[in-house]
């Protein structure tokens, strides 16, 4: 009997388009453009995020108020609708409950493991709860210890352990300099491209 696989999937840049970018342009902060992508320790990019908030006086309200103007990805919905109806998918980001919430009801209420934003009463972002060192491979390996099997897709430093931990992993939309270091990986821009490579590997 073959284990019951779980596809993994990293939600911004993959599902959505990075906050924090969004963000940026909303607010004309450009510096708030920095992610993942740009900064592989993702504690030092969270406090720099946060200084500027603070520098700024913004805080969870103001970042909730773009949010609630984002959507998926053209194609995103009806890319995990299919691969919902095939398989088990568990979204796993570095993002936080406050800001995927309205994200998740746009995609049809996947599950999603993140972090956890601390906010002031006046709505200040104060610190921020990871849920576990190394989230997403660690799920993973929590995942498999479980007997299940993983495949895994993402675009960041941050999602390179957790692909390269399953039994098929993939990059989606990820940067030229990430697809050149690790050209053992299969890389993907189109959703259905990305579809047909898991149902493969189911």
């Amino acid at each position: 009997m073959s284990n019951m696989n779980v596809v993994c999937l990293d939600l911004e840049g993959v599902l959505v388009p990075e906050i924090w970018i969004a963000f940026a342009e909303a607010s004309g902060i450009p510096e708030l453009k920095r992610t993942t992508r740009d900064e592989p320790d993702y504690d030092k990019l969270m406090k720099f995020r946060l200084g500027i908030l603070e520098e700024h006086g913004l805080g969870l309200k103001e970042i909730q108020d773009t949010i609630a103007k984002i959507d998926p990805m053209p194609g995103a919905k009806e890319f995990l609708d299919e691969l919902r109806a095939t398989t088990q998918v568990l979204i796993l980001s570095d993002t936080f409950t406050q800001f995927a919430a309205p994200l998740m009801k746009k995609l049809g209420m996947p599950t999603i493991f993140c972090n956890t934003l601390e906010v002031a009463e006046d709505g200040k972002i104060t610190g921020y709860r990871m849920r576990c060192e190394k989230s997403k491979l660690t799920t993973v390996k929590a995942l498999q210890s479980a007997g299940l099997d993983t495949i895994a897709a993402g675009d960041s430093f941050n999602d390179l352990g957790m692909i390269q931990a399953s039994k098929a992993g993939f990059l989606f939309r990820s940067t030229d300099a990430i697809k050149a270091a690790h050209p053992e990986l299969q890389a993907f821009e189109e959703y259905s491209e990305l579809l047909e490579a898991i149902k493969k590997a189911l």
